[in-house]
């Protein structure tokens, strides 16, 4: 990285965001699958000229994370010019006027955060928000807005063919595929359920759970399919664009979830998994327990988590 790069970089993470300035490369370990060694975040970006889509999945909570991905952010603005567009699993599709508002200097950020409904660690997202605002570039507010999951997990697909057009645009077309296979069996897991000994690799969520039972299944794969639709309408829209979506790790690890609902609307498009969180091993990592997550894995240290 130059000098003129490094400079500004750090003119802006340290700008109004001063929990940032305490975090530096102790604090994490980036590995590059492919190339079997640790890399820095410059090597990620310099990849991205191959690829369309870049996942950030992150640990929610882990600070050093999101120093991490406001600091990639800058450096693939840095490359890509405008031609870097950000997403986020932190704000739903039906607040994207909100965004676009506030992005635009329309409204304060008072009423944007309110309006917007922020999430309650919103300071963690802010300065990549800021840093697309002051560099006018676009955000996709990619999350299906709760009330439609929660309605999907309660009562189906069906229950959401009844909604007004107008509902229908917050969430990806019906039907949308759900969840199948190793993730299914993830979900199932999470879910509490117990499946050992039966093979789940061609299973897929069932239309309604036993007993007036909540579907997670069914509501999760809603909120993946609305993340992966809004990313793909929002490239079909702007042709040569890149897209680094941030969302939860558990939406892009193993290339499940969003990433394989994003190749079924938009099978061209080429991604890039990072998968970070914190883990004990930190002073003495062994990569090939993680290497399958993504194409870049970042371990934080969990003291600082």
């Amino acid at each position: 990285m130059n000098h003129f790069r490094t400079l500004l970089i750090f003119s802006f993470l340290n700008f109004g965001f001063q929990t940032f300035a305490q975090i530096s490369e102790k604090n994490f370990h980036i590995y590059s699958v492919e190339l079997g060694k640790e890399v820095t975040l410059n090597d990620i970006a310099d990849d991205m000229k191959n690829y369309d889509v870049l996942f950030f999945g992150e640990e929610h909570n882990d600070s050093v994370t999101h120093y991490l991905e406001a600091r990639l952010l800058e450096i693939l603005f840095m490359n890509y010019n405008s031609h870097m567009t950000l997403s986020m699993e932190m704000f739903d599709r039906d607040v994207q006027t909100e965004m676009n508002e506030y992005l635009s200097g329309a409204i304060r950020e008072k009423s944007f955060t309110k309006d917007a409904r922020v999430w309650s660690n919103y300071k963690d997202y802010k300065p990549m928000v800021e840093f697309a605002k002051k560099n006018k570039l676009d955000v996709i507010c990619a999350n299906s807005p709760s009330r439609y999951t929660n309605l999907a997990g309660r009562k189906g697909q069906n229950a959401l063919k009844e909604l007004s057009d107008e509902s229908k645009k917050y969430f990806a077309p019906l039907p949308f595929d759900t969840a199948s296979g190793k993730y299914y069996q993830k979900l199932l897991e999470m879910s509490g359920h117990n499946l050992t000994g039966k093979d789940t690799s061609k299973v897929k969520a069932p239309p309604m759970p036993s007993m007036g039972g909540f579907n997670l299944i069914m509501a999760q794969s809603l909120w993946d399919a609305t993340m992966a639709y809004s990313i793909s309408r929002y490239l079909k829209k702007n042709k040569g664009k890149k897209v680094m979506q941030v969302n939860g790790r558990f939406h892009s690890d193993e290339r499940f979830a969003v990433v394989a609902q994003l190749k079924k609307y938009s099978p061209k498009l080429k991604t890039l998994i990072i998968s970070t969180g914190p883990d004990e091993s930190f002073s003495n990592i062994d990569w090939s327990k993680h290497q399958h997550l993504g194409d870049y894995i970042i371990i934080t240290d969990p003291k600082d988590f």
